[in-house]
């Protein structure tokens, strides 16, 4: 199954070359322009092969492929759970189970978001390959977007850190944060001697967090969060920083394996401009069942 872009050539356009016409009129990337005319089936006109130098008369219809006919990710596919929220054509949102990786690496080759996601693009006969926009942590569960193809990849990953491309996080932290609502401006870097760890130090990158409390839940507290910057670990490590690490983590706070066994860290709302037809998509994902377990 082919995902495919098509356009019209009107009077205006006509005898412009189609390298141009791809870039300005349908917004594709010099990358994935360069990828597709290799392609027997890259770039059509009315049906017929043409490399980026032709120059369409008006009336004609051309027609660009988007999706992978081989995948160069080196993601193998491996049957397990998704999670699917939404798919069409361009992406898929995924409400990710605490405890799974969203990347193949070491010591998970295939039990990932990408293995899964292969794994089900081939059950559903789509010539797709991984194209992930953003991740979360291994113990963070909740929503996130994939692209099935680098057009989408591209368009989406420029809205980051936008108004176009929102984040919410909850999270149940330890005590009671003072005041209810404020803003963590600290920046961010590796901690030294530290493969994972994250620290406040002024020469790291900017980060800041918003946070907001919701309720209180006995000792702890029902924070929502949204991100300006996406740092590693950055919710995390701010939180720590003011006095309130999240509940069970490990790394920035206090393991509490018979509480919850990960940071109690959930991305539940999400919205961004879908990159194909600019309509604004929302989704929101219930706070999982152990981390409502903490509320007294």
């Amino acid at each position: 199954m082919s995902r495919r872009l098509e356009l019209t050539v009107t009077a205006e356009l006509a005898g412009i070359r189609v390298d141009t016409l791809l870039k300005k009129r349908l917004g594709l990337s010099g990358s994935v322009v360069r990828r597709v005319k290799w392609l027997e089936d890259g770039i059509l006109a009315d049906g017929v092969r043409v490399n980026t130098r032709f120059c369409p008369a008006e009336g004609q219809v051309l027609s660009v492929r988007l999706d992978d006919p081989e995948r160069l990710s080196g993601v193998v596919p491996a049957p397990g759970p998704l999670g699917l929220v939404y798919e069409d054509q361009d992406v898929v949102v995924l409400n990710k189970a605490p405890g799974v990786s969203v990347h193949p690496g070491p010591g998970h080759f295939n039990d990932t978001l990408g293995n899964f996601l292969l794994f089900h693009y081939d059950q559903e006969g789509e010539s797709a390959d991984f194209h992930p926009i953003h991740r979360l942590d291994r113990g963070t569960s909740g929503l996130l977007v994939v692209a099935k193809h680098a057009h989408a990849q591209e368009v989406l990953k420029r809205q980051l850190h936008t108004e176009q491309f929102k984040r919410v996080y909850l999270a149940v932290c330890e005590g009671v944060p003072e005041p209810p609502n404020g803003t963590v401006d600290a920046p961010l870097g590796p901690k030294p001697g530290s493969l994972m760890e994250q620290m406040v130090r002024p020469d790291g990158k900017p980060a800041r967090t918003h946070y907001n409390v919701l309720r209180r839940w006995g000792a702890r507290a029902l924070v929502c969060l949204e991100l300006e910057t996406g740092r590693t670990h950055q919710i995390r490590v701010h939180m720590a920083h003011i006095g309130h690490p999240l509940t069970g983590d490990f790394l920035y706070g206090t393991e509490t394996p018979d509480l919850i066994p990960r940071p109690a860290l959930h991305s539940g709302y999400l919205a961004f401009r879908h990159p194909i037809t600019k309509e604004t998509l929302q989704f929101s994902a219930p706070l999982p069942d152990d981390m409502t377990r903490l509320r007294p």
